[in-house]
C-alpha cells in the first residue's frame, strides 16, 4: 500500500466519524495552542523587559555595594552586610577624569510613604544627583529637575513618577504642591516622563529627593569612617565598544580597590548586558515552564487519540480480517492505523497553531493592573508544538496500530 493510498483510506476511515473526530482533534488543537499562546507571552516578557532595561540609558556601567558571587546554585549578594561603596567613591571617580566615562550618577534608594490630601502611596525613594536624568534618559515631563542648588543646600523637593502623580493628585496639576514624606513636607517639582518597567521595578512608581536630602533627612547611612553610603553608581560611556568597556572597568576597579585598601574587590561592576542576560535565563526558564505546563495538555490530548483508536480497531476488526485475508500485509495495516493517528494529531496541530498565534497576538493588547501583555509569536514554539503533536500521534498511535496489525485474520472475520 503506498502513502497516498493510505492517506485516501484514513481520511475515508476519519470522516466517516466526523464528530469523534472532531473532538478527538480538539484535544490537540488546545494544547498547541495553549504551548504557542504561553511560550509567546514568555517570548515577548522576556523582548519588553530588554528594550525598558537599554530604555533606561545607554552605554551605562552599574557598580554596586559588595560581590555577587554563585554558590550552591543561586547569586549571594553581601552587599547588605558590606556597604562598601560611598558619595565619595563617586567623586573620585568623576575627579580620576578616566578616558571613556562621559558621566556619572550616584543614588541610593529606600522605602517610605508618600502622603498628599487623603491620598497615600508606599514607593521607593531614589536619592539622586542632577545628572541622573541624563545617565539614565529619564527626564521630566513637567517641571525641572534636581539642580545642584538643591543638592547644596539639601532642598526638601520632590519628583514624581507618573503613576505616583495620578495616584496621589488624581485630574489635578502636581507641581508645586506639597506631599509628605516622614512626616516632612515636600515640594512637588517636577513629574517624570512615562517611563514603563525597567527590570521587575516599575520607574513609574518611583520618586527621586536630591541625593543630600535623603542622606540627611530621610535616611542617614554613613560607614564607620563617616562616608555617605550610596545604593548604585551609574557610569555612562562614550560607546558600547567592548574594550572600552573592559578599560573603564580596569580602571574603576583599580581606583576603588586602592580607596577601599583591598587587593580583592568588595563591590561588583555590571554592564546593562549582564542584566539583560541574567533576566533572560529567569524570563527563559519561566517561559519553559509555562510551556511545560501547556505540554500536560498535549500528553491528555495522545491519550484522547489512543482510546479513539483503540475504539476504531474493535469497530474495523471484521474490515481488518477481510484486507488480510485478500492479501493486505501486517505492516500495511500498522500504516493504515498510524496513519490516521498522525492525520488527528497533525490536524489538530495546524489548527492549534492558528488558534495559538491568534491568541498570542489578542492577549499581547489585553492590560492587567495597567500592564499590557507583550505577545512575541516566533517560529520556534510553533514548530516546536508542531513536532511534539505529531511525535505524539506516533506513539500513542502505536498500540492501537500494531493491535490491529496482529490481528489473526480467522478471528477477525469472525468477529462480530
Amino acid at each position: 500500500m503506498s502513502l497516498a493510498d493510505g492517506v485516501r483510506l484514513a481520511l475515508r476511515a476519519l470522516a466517516a466519524n466526523k464528530l469523534r473526530t472532531s473532538l478527538t482533534v480538539l484535544g490537540m488543537v488546545i494544547g498547541v495552542a495553549a504551548v504557542i499562546a504561553l511560550m509567546s507571552l514568555g517570548a515577548g516578557a522576556q523582548a519588553s523587559i530588554e528594550a525598558n532595561i537599554r530604555g533606561t540609558g545607554s552605554n551605562l556601567l552599574f557598580i554596586s555595594p559588595g560581590v555577587q558571587t554563585q554558590g550552591g546554585g543561586r547569586f549571594v549578594d553581601v552587599s547588605a552586610t558590606s556597604p562598601t561603596l560611598t558619595f565619595e567613591d563617586a567623586a573620585a571617580i568623576r575627579d580620576a577624569a578616566i578616558p571613556g566615562i562621559v558621566d556619572i550618577a550616584p543614588t541610593r534608594n529606600t522605602n517610605a510613604s508618600l502622603v498628599a490630601g487623603g491620598n497615600a502611596f508606599s514607593t521607593q525613594i531614589i536619592g539622586a544627583t542632577p545628572s541622573y536624568a541624563e545617565v539614565r534618559t529619564f527626564q521630566p515631563q513637567a517641571g525641572r529637575f534636581i539642580s545642584d542648588d538643591d543638592l547644596d543646600r539639601r532642598t526638601r523637593v520632590i519628583a514624581l513618577g507618573q503613576t505616583i502623580a495620578t495616584e496621589l493628585f488624581p485630574g489635578q496639576n502636581p507641581i508645586g504642591a506639597t506631599v509628605r514624606l516622614n512626616n516632612q513636607t515636600f515640594t512637588v517639582i517636577a513629574v517624570m516622563e512615562e517611563s514603563g518597567q525597567a527590570t521587575f521595578q516599575s520607574r513609574d512608581n518611583q520618586a527621586l529627593v536630591p541625593l543630600t536630602t535623603l542622606q540627611t533627612r530621610i535616611s542617614p547611612s554613613r560607614t564607620l569612617a563617616g562616608d555617605d553610603i550610596v545604593s548604585e553608581i551609574s557610569v555612562t560611556l562614550a560607546d558600547e565598544d567592548e574594550a572600552t568597556i573592559e578599560a573603564v572597568t580596569n580602571e574603576v576597579s583599580a581606583l576603588l580597590r586602592l580607596r577601599h585598601d583591598v587587593t580583592e574587590d568588595d563591590f561588583t561592576i555590571r554592564t546593562q548586558q549582564d542584566i539583560i542576560e541574567a533576566l533572560g535565563e529567569v524570563t527563559g526558564t519561566l517561559t519553559l515552564f509555562l510551556g511545560a505546563i501547556a505540554g500536560i495538555s498535549l500528553l491528555v490530548g495522545g491519550i484522547g487519540i489512543m482510546n479513539i483508536m483503540l475504539v476504531s480497531v474493535t469497530e474495523r476488526t471484521r474490515e481488518i480480517g477481510i484486507r488480510k485475508a485478500i492479501g493486505a500485509r501486517r505492516r500495511d495495516i500498522l500504516g493504515q492505523f498510524l496513519i490516521e493517528a498522525v492525520l488527528v494529531s497533525l490536524g489538530g496541530g495546524i489548527a492549534g497553531a492558528v488558534i495559538g498565534g491568534l491568541l498570542a497576538t489578542f492577549m499581547g493588547g489585553v492590560s492587567f493592573g495597567g500592564r499590557s501583555l507583550e505577545g512575541t509569536l516566533t517560529p520556534e514554539p510553533v514548530i516546536l508544538a508542531l513536532a511534539v503533536s505529531v511525535a505524539i500521534g506516533l506513539v500513542f498511535g502505536i498500540y492501537p496500530a500494531n493491535r490491529a496489525a496482529r490481528l489473526r485474520p480467522i478471528e477477525a472475520l469472525r468477529y462480530e
